[in-house]
């Protein structure tokens, strides 16, 4: 069954990350299959440290393609939704968490620009999917992955602006 699941990505986001795949399929596939070349050149493959450390960058590589070429494929563009007192993808959440004060933003980590150190959690993450649709004010708890309940209660809902 195909994933439908769409991933809301401000267009600096898409962009960064076409730019990222651009890379990943040209430069860097091309570097990888030279460094492979040029190891099985040199002999016995068993033993080869080269081959098979490039052999993994290849792997790894390809796994980041494909994890790229998914979200560029699932991804809605556009603007942060304003923040009208909902949780929503996209939204900055101020809450307490088992009474501690969090902000965090809803969505994919990827919509974040590096050096921005707020704490990103998908809609599909426990407390992500715990807290979409709720109002300031509102309470809800979340199991954590260790089976704990906690509680978390939305204090400020306000809309993502970048870094």
């Amino acid at each position: 069954m195909p994933d439908t699941t769409e991933t809301w990505l401000t267009q600096e986001a898409y962009d960064r990350l076409q730019a990222e795949l651009d890379n990943l399929t040209g430069p860097v596939r091309n570097e990888i299959a030279k460094r492979i070349e040029e190891a099985r050149d040199e002999g016995d493959l068993k033993e080869n440290g080269g081959y098979h450390a490039a052999k993994d960058d290849q792997a790894q590589v390809e796994a980041r393609i494909a994890q790229v070429t998914h979200l560029l494929r699932t991804a809605k563009v556009g603007e942060a939704p304003a923040a009208n007192g909902v949780v929503e993808p996209g939204t900055v959440v101020k809450a307490s968490i088992a009474g501690s004060k969090q902000t965090f933003l809803v969505g994919n980590r990827e919509i974040h620009e590096a050096g921005d150190d707020l704490d990103v959690y998908s809609e599909s993450s426990p407390i992500g999917a715990a807290v979409l649709g709720l109002k300031i004010g509102e309470t809800t708890t979340y199991t954590a992955p260790s089976g704990k309940e906690i509680e978390v209660e939305i204090l400020d809902v306000e809309t993502y602006r970048g870094a």
